[in-house]
Formats: structure tokens, sequence, C-alpha cells
């Protein structure tokens, strides 16, 4: 009950992945996303072993397609598992089992790979697809997040003929540094992916100034110096008096 989408950035090459689902804490499967390497995200029966396996792959040359070969020569449960790997220059792949549930599927395009399952249908993947390509030049978390809100508009999760709530949402990306610049988790919301978007909004206010104090920590300002300038600087001027 996931939907995902992983992708790298024509412009960049910076790496990302978006995903929401109805179980709890999709962010802690931080193996997904690898700087300078790539990116294996698997879901619906989930089985941590598959991205480390897959990222070490990557980044000794293996093609994602050769990657996905050997994941599934590992796994006697392959047709339970839903997996997207696209390596550091954007060649993607995909693998829906036929025991993912009703719907699951995916679609795989340049740079990205996006896939669902016990969705509403293949329009909620299409939606991911159309929310990532609407404004090619935009950073790549806010391409990563039009997608999930593409698939949210378009039906979600389902399960027989019940709808299922997303419940958890999860935004990374990575560059060239061994740590993520974006990494924002949302859980327990009634509306997550809405949640995601707002948290993305509030982060960006402090980005710079956390990456600024660690570069440069001796002439860092404390944080409640940094958060009385954001409230300084977005207040409202006061009107003259007539």
């Amino acid at each position: 009950m996931t939907y995902s989408i992983i992708a790298r950035c024509h412009r960049t090459g910076r790496l990302g992945i978006g995903t929401t689902t109805t179980s709890l804490a999709c962010g802690r499967r931080n193996e997904s996303v690898r700087p300078n390497v790539g990116i294996s995200k698997s879901q619906a029966m989930y089985v941590r072993a598959h991205d480390p396996r897959a990222l070490n792959l990557l980044a000794l040359g293996f093609t994602p397609s050769a990657v996905m070969r050997v994941v599934e020569e590992h796994d006697d449960n392959f047709d339970y598992r839903q997996t997207g790997i696209i390596d550091r220059e954007g060649n993607a792949i995909a693998h829906t089992g036929a025991n993912c549930g009703k719907w699951a599927g995916h679609k795989v395009g340049p740079y990205y790979a996006a896939f669902g399952n016990w969705l509403s249908g293949p329009a909620v993947v299409d939606g991911l697809v159309d929310g990532f390509l609407a404004e090619t030049d935009l950073p790549l978390e806010d391409r990563l997040l039009l997608a999930l809100e593409g698939g949210r508009k378009a039906g979600g999760q389902k399960t027989e003929k019940n709808p299922k709530a997303e419940r958890s949402a999860w935004l990374r990306v990575v560059d060239r540094q061994d740590y993520p610049e974006i990494d924002l988790r949302i859980d327990m919301h009634t509306n997550t992916v809405a949640e995601l978007r707002l948290l993305l909004q509030e982060f960006r206010l402090y980005q710079a100034y956390y990456r600024e104090r660690c570069r440069n920590p001796q002439e860092a300002i404390t944080e409640e110096a940094f958060v009385a300038q954001l409230a300084a600087s977005t207040r409202e001027p006061c009107s003259s008096p007539h």
C-alpha cells in the first residue's frame, strides 16, 4: 500500500526519492539512496537486504538491469516485491511482482521510475509521472513532491473497495556529499502529503543557516538568534501614523 518515485535531476545530477504509504515510518528505510552511486527503492513485502546489495553493485559499475537480475536471483519471494533502481547516470529499471496486490504497477522514463502497489488504479502511477514532469526546471525535491501530490489526486491507495489514508511520507535528496541535503518525513498525520509540502517550505527557511553553521562554526549565531532574525524579516512593516 505504497507509491513512490525515484529520480535523478537531469541538470544537477542530484538523486532523490519521494514515497508515501499507509504503513508507518516509511522514512526509516534509509538505505534507498546513496550519493554518487544511485537509488534502490524496495517496497510491497519489503526486505531490507535488497537495497544495500543493489547499491553496492551499482557502486561497482553494474547496470540497473544487471543489478535487478542479481536481486531476483537472491530472493525466493521476488514476486512479492516491488523495486525501482536508478544509477548515477539516470538509467532506470523497475519491477512489480505478480503478488504485489491490486492494483500494482510501474512506469520508467529518462531519469525516473514511478511505482506503487494496492493503488486505486493505474491513474495513480500516471499521476506520479505527470507531476514529476510538470515543471522540469524546478529543484528535484519540488518535482518529487509534485509527483506525490499527483498520485494522491489520482486516487492514492485502495484496498478492495476501501480507500486507504496515507499515514507516512518521506522525501530525501542527496548531492555529492555523504549526507542528504533534504531528509524530511511525516508520520501519523491525517494528510501526510500536504503536510510534507508545509514541512519542506519551513525547512527551506533554515536550510542555508544550517549549512553555513556547519561550514563556519566560529562565527555561527545561535538558532534562537536566527529565528529572531527570521521573524523580523517576515514581520509586516508598521504603517505610518496619519
